[in-house]
């Protein structure tokens, strides 16, 4: 009997300080993988997508032109904060510009 209760006690030992082990390499796991995602979100955040202006219409008034001189400015300014691209910037004048 001592015998069997020595063998059932050491596998108990075994076991707690297999799951002890396996506990802590999980965890350490799930730090790395947060410390990479919180760098790589640092590293590039992501960038808001602009809204597209609505098309021109046919006639362009005095306060259709006014109003399209606004827009102008506006992605001005965001290509110049360099939320569009040179090409998307160009793409949104003509749109506006029709």
């Amino acid at each position: 009997m001592p015998g069997l209760l020595r063998g059932v006690a050491r596998t108990a030992v075994v076991a707690g300080t297999a799951t002890a082990v396996s506990n802590r390499v999980s965890r350490r796991q799930q730090g790395r993988w947060a410390q990479q995602e919180y760098q790589e979100y640092q590293e590039a955040p992501p960038q808001p997508t602009p809204a597209a202006p609505p098309p021109p219409s046919a006639a362009p008034s005095a306060d259709d032109m006014s109003g399209r001189i606004d827009q102008l400015k506006q992605l001005g300014e965001l290509k110049a904060q360099g939320v569009l691209t040179e090409a998307e910037f160009e793409e949104q004048k003509r749109r506006i510009l029709g």
